[in-house]
């Protein structure tokens, strides 16, 4: 079956929902994380670009380009399992219907035959963003150009197919059909009731422009002509080259600074000033998506703007602590300056009410529960490589533990150059710690060795091993916290995460080097613990997930990279799309 959201809708009778319109491939975005990414290209060739990406506004929101190719849609939802791809399909069929079926058109008979590989949809920050952000409902047309509103780019590879599919459209339900004439551009509209009219305008036979709103329409043509448009944005052109891959099955931007000032000027969350300018010295989020046999790979990226007087330090010395881990860890968090990642945490987050923690509360929080300072105490020798790894116990007979698994905190005590260790200053925090847990909370603080190598454990005054802690290779600091499992990180396995082929075939190896790494092994992770709630859909996602990796590193002064792959489960015999006749009433 021929994807839907490649259908190009020749008349609407209702503003269609922009959540609808993004559904399918919100449901592709959210397996991964969550984010929205910018494809940027480079501009001598224009068949290098995001499609569209000389016609959509420079001030976009979000964009996204789709592929048009029927067997890149089903691959997709060969993906998962009977549940996932139920829900897939009722999002596929939803559009298709809306956009097509209800309007008297085929994909197969009225759009492939003319369009390109691929089109791309994207959404229009209000005219001014600036003001305070308009009421969710509009009764007229005029507040409805001030809404965020929707810009669909269809490349023509037949224009005379494409010609007199536009010179006879088909006869409205509601309203008719009117011809107006915009900087030359000849525009068909629908005129029906007001705020829901809905333009198509051909540019320069090379591309059809769908739009829900007059005024996109006339943005759209105003970008194209001006050259205002997201091909113009800065850092656009540069960036792409590092994210580019052959045949993707989508490519995505977010406009970090118009986001930001939006999310301003909203009348229940206003971000302080400090903050917005924060924001406002990022430019952009890109990825593109590829479908692989065994999952979904997005190779992102992200920019500062070019005129920000904030840089990046490149520094990509992570890459080790996987290979200090035993294989059966489930989870690994890395990455190669603890120092500076709290450092840049602080600057984006620091009195910023969408955070998920205030830093302030972090080093209260702190210096309450231990009178330790985090930055003078503890952040002052962390300098190094980090790593927060969950590893399972082996269970004893007949002697059930109390956690089912550890959480490993590991951290290099040196200067992230190859300076003098830091060893000596990081074991005074430590010293400290100690003192702490034996003077306030009344634990036993007891010397062992595990081994053959020393350690210090927290004995709670119920007799429970809380916690351990130590060195490994001299220079690194871990602390054991839940069930008993240093054994299994002292001395340095043999068998370790980094050997398994569940490891090698999630975390890609790209970007190298590497400023930081994360793998999680899904499958075993929600067997055997429950995890909260994040995400609508959770479990549906998480039953059809095996595991997520992710490597990062810092590209250069002004921008970052990501790799991510999630490894999927596959639906076996997997059904065909339900045919437009069954479901005419979605």
């Amino acid at each position: 079956m021929a994807p839907p959201l490649m259908s190009v809708p020749m008349k609407k009778n209702k503003k269609p929902s922009l959540v609808l319109t993004l559904s399918a491939a919100g449901l592709l975005i959210g397996a991964g994380s969550a984010a929205y990414w910018l494809l940027a290209q480079r501009e001598p060739s224009w068949s290098d670009l995001l499609v569209g990406a000389n016609i959509i506004p420079s001030d976009a929101l979000f964009a996204v380009s789709l592929t048009t190719d029927p067997q890149q849609w089903q691959k997709l939802r060969e993906f998962g399992t009977k549940e996932t791809q139920a829900e897939l399909d009722k999002n596929l069929v939803q559009l298709r219907d809306r956009f097509l079926t209800n309007n008297g058109y085929n994909f197969q008979k009225d759009i492939a035959p003319w369009v390109g590989d691929d089109v791309t949809i994207a959404i229009l920050a209000p005219a001014t963003a600036s003001k305070p952000a308009p009421k969710p409902v509009t009764t007229n047309e005029d507040a409805a150009s001030d809404q965020q509103s929707m810009v669909m780019v269809l490349p023509v590879k037949n224009p005379e197919i494409a010609k007199s599919i536009l010179a006879q459209l088909k006869t409205l339900k509601q309203g008719k059909w009117i011809d107006r004439t915009y900087q030359g551009i000849a525009i068909k509209q629908n005129q029906g009731q007001a705020g829901e009219n809905f333009s198509a305008a051909s540019l320069d036979g090379r591309f059809l422009v769908i739009t829900d709103s007059p005024k996109a329409t006339e943005r759209a043509i105003d970008a194209y002509k001006s050259k205002t448009s997201l091909a113009t944005i800065g850092g656009f052109v540069e960036n792409f080259p590092k994210i580019a891959n052959y045949q993707p099955f989508a490519q995505f931007y977010v406009n970090v600074p118009t986001a930001a000032k939006i999310a301003a000027s909203s009348p229940n969350r206003r971000l302080p000033a400090q903050v917005l300018a924060q924001l406002q010295n990022n430019q952009g989020l890109a990825g593109t998506i590829t479908l692989e046999p065994e999952g979904i790979r997005l190779k992102g990226v992200s920019w500062l703007n070019p005129n920000s007087q904030r840089v990046l330090t490149v520094e990509n010395k992570a890459g080790k602590m996987q290979s200090r881990v035993p294989a059966e860890t489930l989870m690994m968090l890395s990455g190669g300056n603890l120092q500076r990642l709290w450092g840049d945490y602080v600057l984006t987050s620091q009195r910023n009410p969408l955070s998920p923690i205030a830093p302030e509360q972090i080093r209260s929080g702190i210096k309450s529960l231990t009178d330790l300072d985090l930055d003078k105490d503890l952040l002052s020798w962390m300098k190094g490589e980090f790593s927060l790894s969950l590893i399972p116990t082996t269970p004893k007979q007949g002697s059930p533990d109390d956690f089912l698994a550890g959480l490993v905190f590991m951290v290099q005590a040196s200067d992230a150059y190859g300076g003098q260790s830091l060893r000596k200053l990081a074991e005074a925090s430590i010293k400290q710690l100690d003192e702490v847990m034996k003077n306030q909370y009344q634990f036993q603080v007891q010397s062992g060795k595990v081994a053959g190598q020393p350690v210090v454990n927290w004995v709670s005054p119920y007799g429970t091993l809380t916690a351990t802690h130590g060195w490994l290779d001299k220079d690194i600091a871990f602390l054991v916290v839940g069930a008993p499992i240093t054994d299994k990180i002292v001395p340095k396995p043999n068998n370790t995460l980094a050997s398994t082929l569940s490891f090698q075939q999630t975390v890609p190896t790209e970007p190298n080097p590497t400023n930081g790494q994360f793998f999680l092994d899904v499958e075993r992770t929600v067997k055997n613990f429950p995890l909260p709630t994040l995400i609508p859909n959770q479990q549906s996602l998480l039953a059809a997930t095996r595991s997520i990796g992710m490597t990062s590193s810092v590209s250069d002064n002004r921008s970052n990279r990501y790799d991510i792959f999630i490894a999927l489960k596959k639906v076996r015999n997997s059904t065909a799309l339900p045919s437009p006749k069954s479901n005419n009433n979605n």
